[in-house]
């Protein structure tokens, strides 16, 4: 039976509240454990886990939605078990099962599914899956122990009043090392971003664009998410480096350009130095969906694409359909919807 909550989903922000349930699951001895639910929010860990002092860490996010009619359904989960994957493989940690992963996802929702916000409030329940090598180990090595977990969070719609147009600059540092971490979904990248985020910020941006790390020339990422431009000519263009996180929203954005929009699309290098074949930009990921990019600050000049405070024509419509997707109201591709039962 749903429980009601006491929560004002027109005014959710982005921030952690406490469920009812996580899903907690070990790896030891060269295998994963049944996993359970639990109702406490804190782990223990050796002081000596390989998370805490090297960095052995990854983590997804994704959300679950309401229909309108009050099914619940999450979005291309089998990408993000797919990613975190990738990124355990990366790091040396033990694989989670494509199937025990969604599995997990489905429990910690249907056990908190009175957190599920209602439809049409634009809020949705967020989920954080994450894996991190835990056990006594002060060496620089693998973890002999792994901790898999979900926890999940209603969270509000990013643009309160409606999609917004962003500015940023360009940021003098590098996200991620060439032939590094950045195409992983690993905390190191996050951590190494936020003195950039922090400098953007104060100048009076919502945050930087990252280049390249070999050349410096071409764009690679927005602040934690993936850029994309709508040329001139009516094209979906969004970079292609090895330093890009592969973002499950950017491919879904790709997929709807082609099918729904008729557009091409291409996976190609973008140089900072070219902003005006673009008549509109954005960036896209999980938390915002699109984020449109009203211009962008390089070295002492301002390029505007569509509009500061307008969103262009066609980031609108993509906006409409992967939104409409997520939620029910328009039809997805086959495979892209899980539905909670």
């Amino acid at each position: 039976m749903s429980k009601e909550v006491n929560i004002d989903w027109g005014n959710l922000g982005f921030s952690y509240i406490k469920t009812d349930f996580r899903y907690i699951s070990m790896w030891k001895d060269g295998k994963w454990d049944d996993g359970k639910l639990v109702e406490d929010n804190m782990i223990s860990i050796s002081e000596a886990s390989t998370c805490l002092h090297y960095g052995q860490e990854c983590f997804e996010g994704l959300k679950a939605y309401r229909t309108k009619e009050g099914k619940i359904q999450l979005f291309r989960v089998d990408k993000n078990a797919e990613r975190m994957n990738t990124s355990a493989e990366k790091l040396l940690m033990p694989e989670v099962p494509k199937e025990k992963f969604i599995d997990a996802c489905m429990q910690v929702v249907k056990a908190n599914e009175h957190y599920v916000p209602p439809y049409g409030t634009g809020a949705t329940l967020y989920l954080r899956p994450f894996l991190i090598g835990v056990g006594d180990n002060i060496g620089v090595k693998p973890a002999p122990e792994y901790l898999f977990g979900v926890f999940c969070i209603p969270v509000g719609p990013y643009f309160k009043g409606g999609m917004a147009p962003c500015n940023f600059n360009v940021a003098d540092y590098d996200r991620a090392a060439p032939r590094g971490t950045g195409g992983y979904k690993v905390g190191g990248n996050y951590a190494s971003s936020l003195n950039s985020h922090k400098m953007a910020a104060d100048a009076g941006f919502a945050d930087c664009i990252y280049l390249d790390p070999a050349t410096n020339t071409k764009i690679d990422e927005v602040g934690a998410a993936n850029f994309f431009g709508i040329t001139k000519n009516d094209e979906f263009v969004t970079p292609v480096s090895p330093s890009i996180l592969p973002s499950i929203t950017k491919y879904s954005l790709m997929q709807i350009a082609k099918d729904y929009l008729k557009m091409p699309v291409y996976e190609r290098e973008v140089f900072i130095d070219k902003l005006d074949e673009f008549k509109e930009a954005g960036a896209c990921g999980t938390a915002a969906v699109i984020t449109p990019i009203g211009g962008i600050e390089y070295k002492g000049k301002f390029h505007v694409f569509y509009d500061e405070k307008e969103v262009g024509p066609v980031t609108k419509e993509l906006y409409r359909i992967l939104c409409g997707i997520q939620v029910g109201d328009v039809e997805a591709p086959e495979g892209w919807i899980f539905e909670v039962k």
